[in-house]
């Protein structure tokens, strides 16, 4: 479920979120995808916040919960998850592999309302 990249960069992967999401675990999830990007679909619950906003809204997320980023593949994701863990944010995990791999495994995306 949890692991690290060999960046250190903590992860989980998509199985690991499902299940955290299916028994409603308390967690931010945080979609760092561009606009358009989004308009084709989230992982439901997700708050919208471009990887180029995360800078000014980073102290909006609050610390003492589980936040997860993903992006497309896990790459953009991955650099929330290391500026967050800058500003000393201990609990960021990066969605490995991203919404293509949430695709992948059959998962649906909910449409932006």
């Amino acid at each position: 479920m949890f692991g690290s990249n060999m960046f250190g960069i903590k992860e989980i992967d998509v199985a690991g979120l499902h299940s955290l999401l299916s028994e409603k675990k308390n967690l931010a999830l945080v979609d760092v995808r561009s606009d358009n990007e989004v308009a084709y679909g989230v992982i439901e619950g997700a708050l919208h916040l471009p990887l180029h906003l995360l800078p000014i809204k980073a102290d909006e997320l609050a610390k003492d919960v589980h936040t997860i980023f993903y992006c497309r593949s896990g790459a953009r994701s991955a650099q929330a998850c290391a500026f967050m863990a800058a500003k000393g944010y201990d609990n960021v995990y990066n969605l490995r592999g991203g919404i293509i791999a949430w695709t992948q495994s059959g998962l649906a995306l909910a449409k932006v309302a």
